[in-house]
């Protein structure tokens, strides 16, 4: 039979049994924060002084980003969230000034191959080669 003056132990929210949207405090991913699984994030300067109004998770992600650049996919990694989640968490951070994120190089467009043979051939006609 349990002591009445015993604490009664804290539920911690990363455990199984809380939903993920506690996490996020039921936010969805705004639209203009698209992160690529490759896109770098690293905490701005001065994050850490700051770090004590967030919550537990927001905390570990900024914690695991003082150091350097990290990819969304490796925080998702290291902090065992899905990738959904960490990147809601980037956004709140994001937002706050918190964070930097450089996101990918998009990738160039696909080159006519007709245009650049024209081009070849013009440069070959005017400068002889």
């Amino acid at each position: 039979m349990p002591d009445e003056h015993e604490p009664e132990q804290e539920l911690e929210l990363t455990s199984p049994l809380v939903p993920l949207f506690v996490i996020t405090n039921g936010r969805a991913l705004p639209p203009d924060h698209q992160y690529e699984h490759t896109a770098l994030v690293m905490a701005a300067e001065g994050a850490s002084a700051m770090a004590g109004a967030l919550s537990p998770e927001a905390r570990q992600v900024l914690d695991l980003i003082t150091e350097g650049f990290l990819s969304v996919a490796e925080v998702a990694g290291h902090t065992h969230l899905p990738v959904g989640i960490v990147r809601i968490l980037l956004a709140q951070l994001e937002e706050d000034s918190l964070i930097l994120v450089r996101r990918p190089v998009p990738r160039a467009e696909r080159v006519d191959r007709e245009l650049v043979s024209a081009v070849l051939e013009g440069l070959k006609n005017r400068f002889g080669a």
